[in-house]
């Protein structure tokens, strides 16, 4: 008898088990496929290696006006490939090894609950007083079309062998825009198609048409208004792609990318009476529970905040809760987020739509600029920073960057915004000259005044 079953060892659940173990709880960790989740093997850390080999191809471009003859340059897609498998393997075995340290046991296997403090796999039953559901979530399925076989996911992606000439990705969120970024810069031709009208559904529309720009000014193709439609593979290699206006189009490789969802499906939750969201989610309360006493819930499995670092906060909670001791809710508060497309986006706090439904008397500081290192490269990049001000109170509540190390700066805007910074406190702050980030303390004059009543 455990007093812990933990099914899914991802960053929520591994966050989960460790805590626990350490409260001198008996745990057992399940997991399918291997430790780390999503984040780590198929998610976070492969991609940012991936963005980072894309960059190279302009630094090389920008390098010239500094001085340097970089000579013909290569790219060679299996040697990122095994280099960045190599790591992620190296990261898996650091999970498990934090997990045995622990003391937590390790089972490989498809988990099952049968009631409510029992979890079979295979033929092995396992009980516990508590069970925490941390599966994740997976890529949407591809619609019913004509073809859909031949879809990649982002799952595919990280799997392919070489790089593709050509690409057409479905999808306009972080997930597709992040790896058509990726693709583009290391040689690939990319169209992506998506439904709306603008890519980044969600963030502020300064960000969603300044990262607009810099893409297609980069060469990547830009499609709204359009979906897939059918997909046939052509007798020599690559495919014929049907659009929903009945254009076609030409490509090596079709990703599907129209975001995730909860991985709750064969688990027995729905025939234990787990109350789950007309997404599929897990419903839980503030404290991770669901309506099932003994079982519990963390991650993206719950859709609530879909964020590796929210997952082990949720984790961490949970174990301190239950066997810790403490009173531990969850509140989702203010998030900084990042998207790592090139140019890269950092956003804490509200877009300026939503700014205006809680905050009327609204303040906005928007700049655009050329960074000085594109004043020798040459390079047509421009950097976008935004600050929104409640004027009431002068309380910064929202801050959104597109540029170089927009999720580095976003990072640090989000502690200061967690203190409760005010404008005034970014203008008592001593710029550090020459910095792009300098501009934040240094923006005076709002460039629109909202001042509903």
């Amino acid at each position: 008898m455990f007093d812990l079953i933990v099914v899914g060892g991802g960053s929520g659940g591994v966050r989960a088990a460790r805590i626990a173990a350490g409260y001198g709880a008996k745990v057992v960790l399940i997991e399918r496929y291997r430790l780390g989740g999503t984040c780590v093997i198929r998610g976070c850390v492969p991609k940012k290696l991936m963005v980072y080999a894309s960059r190279f191809a302009q630094e090389f471009e920008e390098a010239a006006g500094y001085g340097w003859n970089v000579g013909p340059v290569s790219f060679d897609w299996p040697t990122l490939k095994a280099n960045r498998d190599r790591e992620i393997a190296r990261l898996e075995e650091i999970y498990r090894g934090l997990l045995e340290r622990s003391g937590v046991e390790v089972v490989q296997g498809d988990a099952r609950l049968i009631d409510p403090h029992t979890v079979v796999v295979g033929a092995e039953h396992y009980q516990a007083r508590h069970i925490l559901i941390a599966t994740g979530s997976h890529p949407v399925t591809p619609p019913e079309i004509s073809g859909r076989e031949h879809i990649l996911d982002s799952n595919d992606f990280f799997e392919m062998e070489q790089l593709p000439a050509s690409i057409l990705i479905q999808g306009a969120g972080y997930i597709a825009m992040e790896l058509g970024c990726v693709l583009q810069k290391l040689g690939s031709q990319v169209q992506i198609v998506f439904r709306g009208d603008q890519v980044l559904r969600g963030f502020d529309h300064d960000v969603q048409q300044h990262v607009t720009r810099e893409v297609r000014a980069s060469g990547l193709e830009l499609r709204p208004g359009l979906t897939v439609k059918a997909i046939e593979p052509q007798a020599t290699a690559g495919f014929k792609v049907t659009l929903s206006d009945d254009s076609t189009v030409y490509v090596e490789k079709v990703l599907h990318a129209l975001g995730r969802e909860p991985s709750t499906k064969g688990l027995g939750l729905e025939e234990l009476g787990v109350n789950l969201t007309p997404t599929g989610a897990v419903a839980v309360n503030d404290y991770s529970q669901t309506n099932i006493e003994s079982i519990w819930a963390v991650g993206d499995v719950t859709n609530r905040v879909t964020l590796t670092p929210a997952a082990i906060r949720e984790g961490h909670a949970f174990a301190d809760h239950v066997f810790g001791g403490m009173d531990k809710p969850i509140r989702h508060g203010l998030i900084p987020t990042a998207v790592f497309t090139t140019p890269e986006i950092g956003t804490v706090g509200l877009t300026e739509l939503q700014a205006l439904q809680h905050h009327p008397q609204l303040d906005v500081y928007r700049t655009d600029f050329k960074p000085i290192k594109a004043t020798l490269s040459g390079h047509t990049g421009r950097v976008m920073y935004k600050l929104l001000v409640d004027r009431s109170n002068d309380r910064v509540v929202g801050f959104h960057a597109v540029g170089g190390d927009a999720s580095e700066l976003a990072q640090l805007v989000g502690v200061a915004m967690q203190m409760g910074a005010r404008k005034q406190d970014f203008d008592a702050t001593l710029a550090i000259h020459p910095t792009a980030a300098e501009e934040l303390v240094t923006l005076r004059t709002p460039t629109q005044r909202h001042n509903f009543p």
